[in-house]
């Protein structure tokens, strides 16, 4: 299949990318949506030799995050149904330990002062690092897919049929917003909320004072996973498309649209280095991206473990942390500071 050549593609109101998706939310039902089946991660062939150290962790990694704030990097496993903790050294040692979980966890995404959200059917477990794994939960009424503090305290959890409940400190809703057909992740980039819909394969902007769908702009033809950066950037692989995506809000813009071949899954972004990672699981691969002059610009790539869909920066080591999702291993890439 012939790859498209690199560009930047700049979206505004009535482009023929644009989604609108605007009017009143609680009027939309997900089921009249014109949706498509959820892309997924390529099958990876047998791979090279792994970058770095490897450690057999008997399991399938399902996704793996870093807390800054705890220097702990926490690892999702077996399904999403169990989650492990681990202080890992530069050359990739350290036991993991299980902090025990509800349920079966959608994802798992860092938030402010050392928490893990694990959004699970019907709840959001809240992991404190910090306290040693202790953990709370706050109660939602349908299947939570995705999850994010808001400036103010509460917490926004996307479910799975389209709806984004604003849940306050004392538990209770205090806002539905309708329209979207799934909710499989949510950013928070300078005070905005945007939603990535993997059925419609677009991001969304939340009108938060009118509990209304803001702006849409279509994303790829299957975008999977999101991140954020220090500048205020959203950061989405298309991985049915083969591009690596690059979003800003308020106005909310495509600002970059570039061809990575293999399959795009993982992503990661460090801010020492100001590059982000991304893994390619039709190739076993892994390929830092310069973003900061307009157009990705390739930095390396590292030869990784069997199918890698989940990466992370552990910043406090200094290293690239790849997972397999095939049980073959943790594995870890020391990387330069800068």
């Amino acid at each position: 299949m012939r790859v498209p050549a690199p560009r930047i593609t700049a979206c505004t109101i009535g482009a023929a990318a644009l989604l609108l998706l605007t009017g009143c939310s609680s009027e939309k039902n997900a089921d009249d949506l014109k949706t498509i089946e959820p892309a997924t991660a390529a099958v990876s062939p047998a791979g090279a030799t792994p970058t770095g150290a490897v450690q057999n962790l008997g399991r399938p990694i399902d996704a793996i995050t870093f807390d800054p704030t705890s220097n702990t990097t926490a690892l999702l496993t077996d399904g999403n149904s169990k989650l492990f903790t681990l202080n890992a050294t530069p050359d990739g040692g350290g036991t993991p330990r299980e902090i025990p979980i509800d349920g079966v966890a959608a994802q798992m995404t860092s938030a402010p002062e050392g928490r893990l959200l694990l959004p699970m059917n019907g709840r959001v477990q809240i992991v404190d690092l910090k306290a040693g794994g202790v953990s709370s939960s706050v109660t939602v009424d349908g299947d939570a897919r995705s999850a994010v503090f808001l400036p103010d305290g509460k917490l926004a959890v996307g479910l799975a049929n389209g709806q984004i409940q604003i849940v306050d400190p004392t538990g209770s809703v205090s806002e539905t917003i309708s329209g979207l057909a799934s909710v499989d992740a949510l950013a928070l980039t300078k005070g905005d909320l945007s939603a990535l819909d993997r059925r419609q394969t677009s991001l969304t902007q939340i009108d938060l004072d009118d509990a209304d769908l803001g702006l849409a702009l279509r994303a790829g033809e299957g975008a999977t996973q999101l991140i954020t950066d220090e500048h205020g950037r959203i950061l989405v692989t298309d991985t049915a498309g083969n591009e690596l995506l690059v979003f800003t809000t308020d106005p909310l813009i495509m600002r970059q649209r570039y061809p990575v071949a293999n399959a795009p899954f993982g992503i990661a972004y460090d801010e020492r280095t100001d590059l982000v990672w991304v893994t390619l699981t039709a190739s076993n691969k892994v390929v830092g991206y310069d973003i900061s002059t307009g157009i990705p610009v390739e930095k390396v790539r590292y030869d990784t473990v069997r199918q890698p869909n989940s990466v992370a920066v552990d910043t406090a080591a200094g290293t690239l942390v790849v997972g397999s999702a095939v049980g073959d291993g943790l594995q870890t890439i020391p990387l330069a500071a800068g």
